[in-house]
């Protein structure tokens, strides 16, 4: 069994974290670092460092003298995050099917049950546990660049995974695309693996898309 320990500042960077992806800390405003801290029931010094892996992972802007602001989510932002996922991820994926080992197969299995397992009304929840079966996918003996590199790009995705998965239907939607891709992946089918992964990533980036238009009206 592995033990895992999570400093003070592990667990304030995934509160803020967590504030940003659902919108509870608004954009392009100075984070009131004393107010927040206060708030957290923890002194300046973790939260400090939450915010520095925060500005590391790109979901907060410091400047000199005026502290932290929340990155703002835009139309260009998701095009760019969605276009390298799309030079990534269905390769890194197709890859992974043809040479994960039985440990790797089982935690993507393991992954994908935990996405049935959330509560339909916890968008964040949800996301998480995407991100976390995004990763299964492409995890493999050998490829830790991979992984890490998709995982941050998952992280930055994940406030437009939040906001793709709120109209009706959006998340079994997903579910039923995952279970495809899924099945192709364990069956070792490579190119269906990249085909349906492609085809999955297109679709929320045009389902956002449409929805940036339709909010820019």
């Amino acid at each position: 069994m592995t033990i895992v320990v999570r400093t003070l500042s592990d667990r304030v960077f995934e509160i803020v974290r967590e504030r940003i992806v659902s919108g509870a800390l608004a954009e392009t405003v100075p984070i009131r670092q004393d107010a927040l801290a206060s708030e957290l029931g923890v002194s300046k010094i973790p939260l400090r460092e939450a915010l520095a892996r925060l500005e590391q992972e790109g979901l907060v802007a410091g400047q000199a003298n005026r502290g932290y602001t929340v990155r703002p989510m835009s139309a260009s932002q998701a095009d760019e995050i969605y276009e390298l996922r799309l030079a990534v991820e269905p390769s890194a994926a197709a890859y992974a099917a043809r040479h994960a080992d039985d440990r790797y197969r089982a935690a993507a299995v393991e992954a994908f049950e935990r996405i049935g397992e959330g509560a339909g009304d916890d968008l964040l929840d949800a996301a998480a546990r995407n991100r976390a079966f995004h990763a299964a996918l492409v995890a493999a003996a050998g490829r830790d660049l991979t992984i890490e590199l998709v995982q941050r790009l998952s992280v930055l995705a994940e406030r437009y995974v939040v906001a793709h998965l709120r109209p009706a239907g959006r998340n079994n939607r997903a579910h039923t695309e995952h279970r495809a891709l899924l099945d192709a992946w364990l069956a070792r089918d490579a190119d269906a693996v990249r085909a349906m992964l492609t085809r999955h990533l297109l679709m929320t980036i045009e389902d956002l898309r449409s929805e940036f238009a339709a909010a820019a009206a």
